[in-house]
């Protein structure tokens, strides 16, 4: 493991990760990352009438679909999430994870053979649990739960070390929450409903993993690595740490209670939805904390992002977040729900905050860390840099716009009871436009990957060489 720099402190950093695991995590998350890409395109032409698989049950657009969602939570992000842990957890802790080789490989193995049997199991044999972001089959549940039981122990050891000898940083907060958080939620939301509840009440639960997926592994691991990213790379602390601290506890407390939000209109109790409303809104005002907290940090240095790409897509993934927030804080109230509620609104929503917020903060880190595997300061080509990250931003937010315009449409023509075909009618020139940001958006991906391509392989012909000389 070459270090990038040769000052001691640096170099003393770097022999506490284990490059390989990171290198690993990253490229299989960004390789599956095509591959949900290339699927939810394939999903977007059924609805454009020019499906090219048409007949074949194998490639079914309800098969393809699912691939695109579970291929997007397991396959892009825990791969991406937990190579940049590798990367994270020991530089803050100052202790190396608990074991790199052993239960690091194995676990690398575990997750790319749980996404790959997951493939397997939807596409060919049709087996799928009727659960929002969690089709895996349900025999399949437990092994994820033992991963992420193996999880907890290889990243809780060194913070837990480090706690012991001094409070740990905000990022410690947010990623030793979610490492307990997280098995409980897939377990809860996957094995209560099957085996110990039912009707109403399974839907209750069911929702504590649907949303909470994304709120309590999803949110706390994302923030806490942009609260180590975004200091290391400006080289200036957070603004504010009591900020920090109100935005943790602000998603701790309101967020596991968002869920039943996905069931407003349901026969699940009022009581729970009324709850589900106002802790929604709420977390908008936790969200805001934490934006107030990136930006005032942010005074004063706003030029970086003009030549810094990976700061410019952490900092634009915190925008979406704010936007999204704000826009569920809207359409979680019952009014508004009458509107939205089926429509491709939610579509376009869903597709902002794992796209454009999630999504472009890893790629975004993926991009710092990157080149510094490999000994390099940066990437192999600004060009490819910069035209990357702006064909997915542009294509994110023509998306966003274009969906959330589309559900309006959807909605009102429902209320007024026209004829149902009347809204596919209208949906079509969304649709279509729908796939051309879709091809922005994978082709700025596959620019993006290629530039990773050539910073790893550039300049090995030449080293080669002078070794053998």
């Amino acid at each position: 493991m070459a270090a990038a720099t040769t000052t001691a402190g640096e170099v003393q950093l770097t022999n506490l990760v284990n490059y390989t695991l990171v290198k690993l995590h990253v490229a299989m998350g960004l390789i599956f990352f095509i591959i949900v890409g290339l699927m939810g395109f394939l999903y977007s032409l059924q609805l454009d009438g020019i499906y090219p698989f048409p007949g074949i049950e194998f490639l079914s657009p309800g098969r393809v679909r699912m691939i695109h969602t579970a291929g997007a939570a397991y396959g892009f992000l825990v791969n991406m999430f937990t190579g940049l842990l590798y990367w994270a957890v020991p530089r803050f802790t100052g202790y190396k994870v608990f074991d790199e080789k052993y239960l690091g490989g194995f676990m690398f193995i575990g997750l790319q053979a749980a996404v790959l049997i997951t493939v397997v199991a939807i596409l060919f044999l049709g087996q799928a649990d009727n659960v929002e972001w969690g089709e895996t089959p349900w025999w399949l549940d437990p092994i994820i739960v033992a991963w992420l039981l193996l999880h907890a122990v290889q990243f809780g050891t060194p913070i837990l070390k480090a706690s012991q000898k001094a409070p740990l940083y905000v990022t410690g907060w947010y990623v030793s929450a979610m490492l307990v958080w997280t098995p409980l939620v897939v377990f809860m939301g996957n094995f209560i409903p099957r085996f110990w509840s039912a009707g109403s009440g399974a839907g209750a639960v069911q929702s504590t993993f649907i949303h909470d997926l994304v709120g309590l592994y999803v949110t706390p691991v994302a923030w806490g690595l942009m609260y180590y990213f975004v200091p290391v790379i400006m080289k200036k602390p957070m603004w504010s740490h009591g900020l920090s601290l109100l935005g943790f506890w602000g998603l701790a407390f309101f967020y596991p209670m968002n869920g039943v939000h996905h069931f407003l209109w349901s026969p699940i109790p009022m009581f729970a939805q009324y709850s589900a409303v106002f802790a929604t809104v709420a977390i908008e005002f936790a969200v805001t904390s934490v934006l107030i907290n990136f930006m005032m940090t942010l005074r004063g240095s706003a030029e970086v992002l003009k030549y810094n790409v990976p700061l410019r897509y952490m900092y634009t993934g915190a925008i979406f977040y704010w936007i999204t927030c704000f826009q569920c804080a809207f359409h979680v109230t019952l009014t508004f729900q009458k509107v939205i509620h089926f429509t491709d609104w939610v579509t376009g929503h869903a597709h902002l905050i794992m796209f454009g917020t999630f999504g472009m903060w890893v790629l975004g880190m993926a991009e710092y860390v990157w080149p510094r595997l490999f000994g390099k300061e940066t990437m192999y080509s600004k060009g490819m840099s910069e035209g990357a990250y702006w064909l997915l931003t542009i294509g994110v937010i023509a998306m966003f716009v274009d969906l959330t315009a589309a559900g309006l449409v959807q909605g009102f023509d429902w209320i007024g009871l026209n004829p149902w075909i009347d809204s596919v009618n209208f949906s079509k020139p969304f649709w279509y436009f729908r796939s051309v940001a879709g091809i922005m958006m994978l082709t700025g991906l596959l620019m993006y990957a290629m530039n990773f391509y050539k910073t790893a392989t550039a300049g090995k012909g030449l080293e080669a060489q002078l070794r053998n000389a």
